[in-house]
């Protein structure tokens, strides 16, 4: 199995993450919002085309006055927004649930996010997320509530250190 890019050859239609906004996403949105270049979709998925799991990844910017002190008073004040990646959506297959998969794929997203910081500037990763099991799923990672939004980031340095 392999993380890559959806194409034509995925079969999402038997996807379920007993998640119906995550799986109607993936089984009738993802392709359009990838053709329309507003996000990228990357899969987790088999030489046959099964899909595991998948993820979303798009630009995004977050208001300076929405994240914590200590880490803003580093930028000049002449940046009102500040720019980020967005993980739109990660969800992984049932049928697959327990076996580690949602944490690869937040990994590889993690890694993807920080190469792309390295060639494009971007201040961290942010997630929306969906319940309270993916806001315990996301703190195991290091990620940091943002005050009276409901998302969550954490910044590319800290993305930086775990894989240096």
């Amino acid at each position: 199995m392999k993380v890559v890019l959806l194409q034509k050859h995925h079969n999402r239609e038997i996807f379920d993450s007993e998640t119906p906004l995550l799986d109607n996403y993936f089984k009738k949105q993802a392709s359009q919002d990838v053709r329309k270049d507003l996000s990228a979709c990357y899969v987790l998925a088999d030489e046959k085309g099964e899909v595991f799991g998948y993820y979303t990844l798009a630009s995004n910017s977050v208001s300076r006055d929405d994240m914590p002190d200590d880490l803003i008073r580093k930028f000049p004040n002449s940046y009102s927004d500040l720019p980020t990646i967005l993980l739109g959506r990660l969800a992984v297959d049932k049928r697959s649930k327990g076996k580690g998969y949602g944490s690869h794929l937040l990994m590889d997203a993690m890694e993807r996010c920080l190469a792309l910081s390295d060639q494009l500037g971007t201040l961290a990763l942010v997630v929306d997320p969906i319940d309270e099991n993916a806001v315990r799923f996301y703190k195991r990672f290091g990620f940091i509530l943002i005050p009276d939004t409901g998302k969550m980031f954490i910044a590319m340095q800290t993305i930086r250190k775990s894989f240096n």
